[in-house]
Parts: C-alpha cells; structure tokens; sequence
C-alpha cells in the first residue's frame, strides 16, 4: 500500500486537471473542480493550503474516485 503524501495544493490541482478535471471556481481558499463521467458528474472541493493534510488528500481523492498510484503518477 502507497502512503499519501502531504502536498501543496496546487500540485494536487495539477495532478487532478491531468486526469480531466476542470476547474470549475475558486471562492477564498477552496478550488472547485468537476469531472464528468457517464450519467455522472464528479465534484471535489482542494483547500487552497499549503500543505493539503494527508487525510484531506485522502478524502479528495475518495470522493474524486481515483486510485493513489494512478494519482501519483500524474504528479
């Protein structure tokens, strides 16, 4: 198992739009991105921090449905 590093955000948000995110707003310290897949339409909310804590990144990538080597890889 590949331990989830602490990260800036927006490294996570370039790994993310390399994967067909999109950008969607930015209100304060929060990035919205979207992703459409199917009948579905993937939503995820990146803090604008630096570091992104691991188990936020974790959450992120939960709810972004993508596998953390698969994100690794887009770094």
């Amino acid at each position: 198992m590949t331990k989830i590093l602490s990260l800036p955000y927006y490294k996570i948000v370039n790994a993310l739009q390399r994967d067909s995110w999109i950008v969607v707003r930015q209100r304060d310290s929060h990035i919205r991105l979207q992703k459409r897949i199917a009948n579905e339409t993937l939503k995820v909310t990146v803090p604008a921090h630096k570091p992104v804590k691991r188990s936020t990144l974790a959450h992120i990538l939960k709810h972004a449905k993508i596998d953390i080597q698969v994100f690794l890889n887009n770094l």
